[in-house]
Order: structure tokens, then C-alpha cells, then sequence
């Protein structure tokens, strides 16, 4: 069964391969002509996953998401609660030490929020020197 389920989505993407060549023309991205797709970012997108990069991205049975969704997740809500201290945005994060971990869950994320918020604040900074240059 899994063999045959195997041929099948081989097969589906052998079929697919021509069709989506003669979409794009043969042209890349950025090419005239070519698909019209964005190949970086868009500038309103945030990278939290930056401040997560220790973080498990296996999931465990029982737990909602994986350590390293829980942790964007974290840092997503802490930026949008710029008033909300590191502790108060990680307030619902495990305190119990894991063998083999470095630190909490909690600690982690108290750690991580603390990155954000340097960071918001130089970015902050360099935005504010920049415009008394251009004045």
C-alpha cells in the first residue's frame, strides 16, 4: 500500500514538472516575463524564529505545538504588548527544569523576550539618527 502511494505521488509530480515549466516560460523570477512571485520577504515580516533557534522543533505528545511554535508565538505576542514586561509575556511558560536543557522553558523565553525588546529599542535608535541626518 505505501509502495503504491509512493508510484502515485512520483507520478503526480512527473506530470506536474512540465506543466509548471511551460507557466513560468523557462524564465526565473526576475526576469522579464517570468513568474511573479516575492523571493524575500515582505518588509512588515518578523523574524521571531531568530530569537527561538534553541528551541525543539519536535512535538511531544500531550503538549499544544512544538517548543519552537510555542516560543514564536511568545514573541509574537510580546511584540504586539510592547507594555508587558519579559516576565509578564512568558507568564504562562513551564518553570520545571528538563534534564539535558539549559534552563526553563520560562527562563528561555524570558531570555528571548529580553533579545526582542534590545532590539526593538536599537532599531528604534537607528531610525530616530537617521532622520536628524536627512533633516
Amino acid at each position: 500500500m505505501l509502495k503504491a502511494k509512493f508510484v502515485i505521488g512520483v507520478t503526480v509530480i512527473a506530470l506536474m514538472a512540465p506543466a509548471l515549466a511551460l507557466a513560468s516560460n523557462g524564465k526565473g523570477p526576475t526576469e522579464p516575463g517570468g513568474p511573479k512571485y516575492e523571493t524575500t520577504p515582505p518588509p512588515q515580516a518578523k523574524a521571531y524564529g531568530k530569537y527561538c533557534q534553541g528551541e525543539s522543533k519536535r512535538h511531544v505528545d500531550g503538549e499544544k505545538g512544538t517548543a519552537f511554535s510555542r516560543c514564536v508565538a511568545a514573541m509574537a505576542h510580546a511584540a504586539e504588548h510592547q507594555s508587558q514586561s519579559p516576565r509578564e509575556a512568558c507568564k504562562g511558560k513551564s518553570k520545571k527544569h528538563v534534564k539535558g536543557e539549559k534552563g526553563t522553558e520560562y527562563s528561555r523565553c524570558v531570555t528571548s523576550v529580553a533579545k526582542l525588546r534590545h532590539d526593538e529599542r536599537r532599531k528604534e535608535r537607528e531610525e530616530q539618527e537617521q532622520q536628524g541626518t536627512q533633516s
